[in-house]
This record gives structure tokens, C-alpha cells and sequence, in this order.
């Protein structure tokens, strides 16, 4: 473990939480056992872009639901792991489908389900507003909240270390004719 700048340089992919950390942790259940959440558009601009741009983007969360999934097929996150109680075993699934060092990793988490999984990974980072525990556990901790650009500061971070943010204006969900 080097300077954190440096190490998020050599980041080949991210690791996100949902709960707590693209959400503020509200949930509001529907009659059909589904959950409404609200999203930050920022940040799920940046995943998107972060795609676009080939990085490797895997969600791990114990929340479930259809509207839960669809949000991340809409952003084009091709490895979710959903109702998940294993955390540390879905992500070794993702690190051994990719070939990937833990190493080059970030976890974005916010609650104690997470803690094992930061300590897996060579970039444990959360949102403000993370518990303490978290906090202790994490290289870096975003000056925002979850749901409010915690996500979108920490791929932001890693694509400018890395001179690919920004480099163009269009949307990243734009289809070229």
C-alpha cells in the first residue's frame, strides 16, 4: 500500500455498495414488495462514463428488487450481485472472472455488512456520512455524502489520476448514428 494518489492510478475497477452509498439509505416499499430509491444522477453519470471508458463496475448489495436491478442494466453494469449475504464471496467471483488484483481495486461501502469486503480490496473508500467502523477501515473518505456525489468523487478521482475524465461532451448513454 503506496500513497493513495498513486494507487488510485493503477484502479482497474470499482466495487460499489448501493444502500448508504448511491442512495442516502431511505427505502420506501411498494404493495408489490419492491423498494423505491432515489438516485443521484451525478454519480450515476460517472458509472456509466466509467463503463464507457472500460472500466470494470461490480455491485454488491444486500438490497433487492426489480426497480433495483434496472437501474443498474440502465447504467450498464454487467456484474450485480443482489440480496447478497456473502459480500466477500461475490466479490472473489468478480475478482477471478477478470483476472483482477484486489490490489487495483476500490470498495465503496457504508455499513458493517462492508467491512469485510474493504478489508479484501486494496482501496477501501465510503461516503461522509459512513459509520464509524467504515470510516476507521477506509484510505479515503469522500467529502460527500451517500446519494449525494460520493460515488461520482471517487470515479472521478481515479479517471482524472488516470487523464480519462472529461474527455469528451457527450452523455455517456449517447448512441452514435
Amino acid at each position: 500500500m503506496g500513497n493513495f494518489k498513486e494507487d488510485i492510478a493503477r484502479v482497474k475497477a470499482f466495487v460499489f455498495d448501493v444502500d448508504g452509498v448511491f442512495t442516502d439509505g431511505s427505502i420506501t416499499p411498494t404493495a408489490d414488495g419492491d423498494f423505491i430509491r432515489t438516485y443521484y444522477a451525478q454519480d450515476g453519470y460517472a458509472v456509466a462514463y466509467a463503463v464507457q471508458q472500460g472500466y470494470r463496475i461490480c455491485i454488491i448489495s444486500g438490497g433487492r428488487g426489480a426497480l433495483l436491478a434496472r437501474r443498474f442494466e440502465m447504467l450498464h453494469v454487467e456484474d450485480t450481485y443482489f440480496n447478497c449475504a456473502d459480500k466477500e464471496q461475490a466479490l472473489a467471483e468478480f475478482l477471478a472472472k477478470y483476472n483482477l488484483d484486489a490490489a487495483d481495486v476500490i470498495y465503496m461501502g457504508d455499513d458493517i455488512p462492508d467491512l469485510g469486503v474493504m478489508r479484501k480490496v486494496g482501496i477501501p473508500v465510503c461516503p461522509a456520512d459512513a459509520c464509524s467502523e467504515i470510516i476507521e477501515a477506509s484510505r479515503y473518505v469522500s467529502e460527500f455524502k451517500g446519494g449525494r456525489g460520493a460515488v461520482r468523487d471517487i470515479i472521478e478521482q481515479v479517471l482524472r489520476s488516470q487523464e480519462k475524465w472529461a474527455l469528451h461532451t457527450k452523455g455517456a448513454n449517447c448512441v452514435s448514428n
